[in-house]
């Protein structure tokens, strides 16, 4: 059973930064190369949103709106993915959730489907 503990979340004025780190555990580390990692948030009254993911060989996605702000990145030795978010926005208040599936399927919709954490919320004001 894959398992999912996001941190990092909190409350900043637009502009700030913020790094969410989620540590991920459950599986071997043979089979978790076959894992995509990534993180969707979902805000109120809004449908889930995939925000970005990186694959098994390192290879990144971004929603456009996130898109050269946010950095996406896993440290494999502490099993440890992180979001690095700059330029925050009101608009990416939310609560943020990290994500697993195959590495097959490794896209952003997709990522709303795999196994997740419990979430770390995000607040940005304006």
């Amino acid at each position: 059973q894959v398992q999912l503990v996001e941190s990092g979340g909190g409350s900043v004025q637009a502009g700030g930064s913020l790094r969410l780190s989620c540590e991920h555990s459950g599986y071997t580390v043979t089979s978790g190369s076959d894992y995509c990692l990534g993180w969707f948030r979902q805000a109120p009254d809004k449908l889930r949103e995939g925000v970005a993911t990186i694959n098994s060989d390192g290879s990144t996605s971004y929603a456009d709106s996130v898109k050269g702000r946010f950095t996406i990145s896993k440290d494999i030795a502490k099993n440890t993915l992180y979001l690095q978010m700059n330029t925050l926005k009101p608009e990416d208040t939310a609560m943020y959730f990290c994500a697993a599936v195959a590495k097959s399927a490794c896209e952003l919709p997709r990522l709303l489907l795999g196994y997740r954490g419990q979430g770390t919320q995000v607040t940005v004001s304006s």
